[in-house]
Order: C-alpha cells, then sequence, then structure tokens
C-alpha cells in the first residue's frame, strides 16, 4: 500500500514554520510521506492574519490547493481560519477548516487513515521538512494592543511552555544533530513559566543542555534589558550574537499611533546598550511604511532612525488595511503609490546597511551552522561562504576573510 502524501503550505512568521515542523513530525510518524502539492493527498495550509495583503495570500493559496486535479483534503489552520472559519470552509467543498494547530494531524489521520498521532518520530534530520535550524515554540499569543495588529485576536492572550518541556525539545533537536535552536513566540520576550522570565529559561538551557548555538527570534524592544544582554555577551559565541528587534517606525508621532509602548529613543538606547556589550552583534527590524497618517517628514525621521541604528537587515511592510484594527479607522491613509515608494527607499538603504554591517565583520571570528556542504549561516544570520567543504549539520568556529555579493560572508575554517 502506497503511503499517503502531504504538502505543506506555510504562509507568515516564524512561529508559523516551527508549527508547520510539528504538524509534519506527527504526520511522518503516523506514515505519511512529505510531497509536493501536486501528488499530495492532503495539503495544510498554514494561514496568516498579520495584515489584509496576508489574507489575500491565505484564500489564494487555498482556493489553488481545493482545485488541484487529485481533489486533496485542503486544511486551513492558523490565524485567518481562527478569525474567520466560515468563510473560509465557504471557498470549497474540500476544505476543512481547524483551529487547533494541535487537532491537523488527528483530523488528516482520522479522515484518510494512517497509524494514530502521537509523539513526534525521531527523525534523522533536524526537522522533518528538512530545515536545518529547528524552531521550538515557547511562547504563545500577546498581551499587547497594537492598533494595526489583529493577531492578538487569532492568538489569544499570552501563553508560556514550561521550562522542563522546553529542555525536552531541546535534547530532541539535538538528538536529530540540530547544532542550532531557534527559540519562538509571537512575543517571545514574555515568557514566562512561574516567574521564570527569558533569561533564565536561556540560562537553564545553557547549563542543561549541549545546544551547540541558540537563537533569539523576534523580540520586542522592551524586553531586551541588561541581563539578557549580558546572558549572550557571556555565553561564547552559544547564544548567537543577533537580536531581531521589532521597531515598525523611527518616527515618535508614528509610534505613538501604533499604539506601540515604546519611544524611538528607548529603543536606541536598548540598542546601543546591546552593541557596546556584544562584540560582533547584528540587529535586525521590522519597519512599516505608509501608516496612516505618516507625513513625509514623520518617513524622514524614520529612515533617519534606521540609519542611525547600523540594522543588519530590515525588513519593510508597506502598511495594509487591516479590517477589525484600529488603524483601519484612521484618517489619512496613505496612497499606494507613495507607499510603494517609501518602502523602495527602506529596502536600498536596508541593503547599504547590511552590507556596511558584513564589512565590519571582517577580520572577525565567528561560528557557523552550515547547510548545505561548504556554506551555512553565521551568529549574524549573513549567509557564509567556507574554504572547506564542510557536510551540512556542522557547527564550526571560523574567521571571516571577505564580503561577497549580496553581503554573503567569505571564511576560513579554523580547526
Amino acid at each position: 500500500m502506497t503511503a499517503p502524501v502531504f504538502a505543506m503550505v506555510n504562509l507568515g512568521c516564524r512561529v508559523n514554520r516551527v508549527e508547520c515542523d510539528r504538524i509534519a513530525e506527527e504526520l511522518e510518524a503516523a506514515g505519511y510521506v512529505l510531497g509536493p502539492s501536486s501528488e499530495a493527498d492532503a495539503v495544510v495550509v498554514n494561514t496568516c492574519a498579520v495584515t489584509g495583503e496576508a489574507e489575500a495570500k491565505t484564500r489564494k493559496a487555498l482556493r489553488r490547493a481545493a482545485q488541484l486535479p487529485q481533489q486533496p483534503l485542503v486544511v486551513a489552520t492558523g490565524c485567518v481560519a481562527n478569525l474567520f472559519s466560515e468563510s473560509l470552509a465557504a471557498l470549497a467543498p474540500n476544505i476543512r477548516v481547524i483551529r487547533s494547530k494541535r487537532d491537523v494531524a488527528s483530523e488528516i489521520i482520522s479522515t484518510l487513515g494512517g497509524r494514530t498521532a502521537g509523539a513526534p518520530s525521531r527523525l534523522s534530520m533536524p526537522t522533518a521538512t528538512g530545515r536545518t535550524r529547528p524552531g521550538i515554540k515557547v511562547q504563545d499569543g500577546c498581551d499587547l494592543r497594537c492598533t494595526y495588529c489583529i493577531v492578538w485576536k487569532a492568538r489569544g492572550r499570552s501563553s508560556s511552555v514550561p521550562a522542563a518541556q522546553v529542555v525536552e525539545e531541546v535534547e530532541a533537536a539535538i538528538a536529530r544533530n540540530a547544532r542550532e535552536v531557534v527559540l519562538t513566540g509571537i512575543n517571545l520576550g514574555c515568557y514566562d513559566d512561574s516567574g521564570m522570565r527569558l533569561p533564565e529559561l536561556l540560562e537553564m538551557l545553557l547549563e542543561k543542555t549541549s545546544v551547540g548555538r541558540l537563537r533569539i527570534s523576534s523580540i520586542e524592544p522592551q524586553d531586551v534589558d541588561e541581563r539578557l544582554v549580558s546572558l549572550m555577551a557571556s555565553s561564547e559565541g552559544r547564544i548567537a550574537p543577533y537580536l531581531h528587534m521589532c521597531l515598525q517606525s523611527g518616527s515618535e508621532q508614528v509610534l505613538r499611533r501604533m499604539g506601540r509602548v515604546y519611544s524611538a529613543e528607548d529603543f536606541a538606547e536598548r540598542a546601543e546598550m546591546a552593541y557596546r556589550s556584544v562584540p560582533n552583534l547584528a540587529i535586525e527590524t521590522d519597519l512599516i511604511v505608509g501608516f496612516p497618517g505618516e507625513t513625509d517628514e514623520e518617513f524622514e525621521e524614520s529612515r533617519a532612525f534606521c540609519e542611525r541604528m547600523r540594522f543588519s537587515h530590515i525588513h519593510t511592510f508597506r502598511y495594509s488595511k487591516r479590517p477589525g484594527t484600529k488603524a483601519a479607522q484612521m484618517d489619512g491613509q496613505v496612497p499606494p503609490q507613495v507607499s510603494a515608494a517609501r518602502g523602495e527607499a527602506i529596502r536600498s538603504l536596508g541593503d547599504e546597511l547590511r552590507a556596511a554591517r558584513a564589512e565590519s565583520l571582517v577580520g572577525s571570528e565567528d561560528l557557523v551552522v552550515t547547510q548545505e556542504t561548504g556554506s551555512g549561516i553565521s551568529g549574524g544570520l549573513f549567509s557564509c561562504s567556507l574554504d572547506q567543504p564542510v557536510e551540512p549539520d556542522e557547527l564550526v568556529r571560523v574567521r571571516i576573510s571577505a564580503v561577497g555579493e549580496n553581503a554573503t560572508l567569505r571564511a576560513v575554517v579554523l580547526r
């Protein structure tokens, strides 16, 4: 009997990718095989509601999967499924909406057959979907109420995974040859297991596991404190010298309209403290352009702030009206052509800043996790080409020797 085939379509954030990995592990444990959508008996679409554009992509992905010739079972899960389950189910008769991602694998198995879903299988690679740096979700939900965001409605209030369970999951990833583990969450800095916060969790993982390197995924600037930065600095590279601090705007007025809980100067103080403490630190950010009411002057303030912060990468988003949010009702909606021009200007600046940050690393030492033979990812999340054909899933110390195209680092492996 041929094993049933499943496909994964992931839209949205790092947390969604981690949740896709978990679903894939459970299905593989039940005898399913990961394959392309064109051959799949079941297609899982992990949806995203962060913007109106993301929701439109979700609906397009569901329609495309539902119209495949083999008429697969199409499972819609994730944020849009939680917010608009009825409208998604109405798109096609073979679409099934499953709001809880924990139930996705078991629902597919009960429909199509297979072994009972249980604990994920012991894989020979770090993730079932082939990624070499597995993520572990340690937190979900958000208690903030930013005016442009609807995710808190879809994800609910902040909750945290018990620290002991996180240790077990990191150890399981190590057993699958993972050299780097990425801790993820919707609002990661809110992690709180009976008073144990994120820095204490990191400290426990360093003490109780042999993980080569931990990486913190995106974190709110107010959660980057001296305790966290000090731990990063003293970890000897076992915590990646990398922060993704979510800025959204460098304009004080825009930040207030967004309902963010920090000022641009608060952000700057914490970023500069981190730069001073952690050698070769790379700081990435998210930036929204064209937020309602954003004037030319406010945009220039935001652009200049990004330049001042020396970001290693800027994830640039054009504001997209998200029905159900306060921002959607605000006056001063920015014309699309203006937002597009501002987005292009920030992307150009981001390329310049990334190249400059890469050049600043020449001559320094770093740890690289190999993803393909002879290439991998540096501590600051730069692509890195090695001078030796090191096999995938290794953690090697290197010296950065040069910078190539697209800010790709070139490095000499140190033995």
